[in-house]
């Protein structure tokens, strides 16, 4: 998958979009401006653009049109919440229009939507005998249905995004749970334990000492 570019020039919600995004293994660039955005977008290659209108420098309405000729999709996501300005945005391309404040899980819905509308990101990720559909969230061990809990699957998400890459335990807490979660030490653990014998990995999610655990797929 390439990266989700988040442009926001409000610091706090910009890294709340990456974060959330991240717990569900999206990679995710930021740009706190609208020239800094056109920047990265002439340097890198991008799935979607999640895209503020009230910018300094080049505004969001601007900046779609610079977009539109790469065929890169586009959601708004903007404090102007009138009809008007919905129906302004859509009309000028974008995909999709999210009012500020928003709920993660929409934003979520809304982003897994788009890019399965537009044919990119990873519609089906897959590890050994197990798949999992993104657009459906149905999880299958040769052919077979599994029942996850949400948060197992979130951790599932993540492991498959990097498989065969170590990850410390702090940046599987703060995918899965948060930056700010309380939680006991053996919350994670607990946690990779039930994928293990849901999905007949022990031997695949390997644990690896001082650091964390690693999903370990021979190519």
């Amino acid at each position: 998958m390439k990266p989700i570019l988040i442009v926001d020039d409000e610091v706090a919600i910009a890294q709340l979009i990456a974060m959330t995004l991240a717990r569900m293994g999206y990679s995710c660039q930021m740009a706190f401006d609208g020239l800094r955005a056109a920047e990265l977008l002439e340097q890198n290659e991008y799935d979607l653009v999640l895209l503020d209108i009230m910018l300094p420098g080049a505004d969001g309405y601007e900046l779609i049109d610079f977009i539109r000729p790469t065929g890169i999709p586009v959601i708004f996501i903007s404090a102007k919440a009138a009809v008007a300005d919905r129906v302004k945005g859509l009309h000028l391309g974008a995909c999709d229009y999210i009012v500020k404040p928003f709920a993660p899980e929409e934003l979520l819905a809304r982003v897994e939507n788009v890019l399965r509308l537009s044919g990119r990101g990873q519609a089906l990720l897959k590890a050994g005998d197990v798949t999992v559909d993104v657009a459906t969230r149905q999880v299958k061990k040769a052919g077979q249905e599994v029942a996850l809990t949400p948060t197992e699957y979130q951790l599932l998400l993540v492991l498959l995004h990097n498989k065969n890459i170590a990850l410390y335990r702090d940046t599987l807490y703060e995918r899965v749970w948060g930056r700010d979660a309380e939680l006991d030490t053996r919350t994670l653990d607990i946690h990779i334990h039930r994928l293990r014998k849901k999905l007949g990995w022990q031997h695949m999610i390997r644990t690896i000492p001082r650091i964390g655990y690693r999903l370990e797929e021979t190519p």
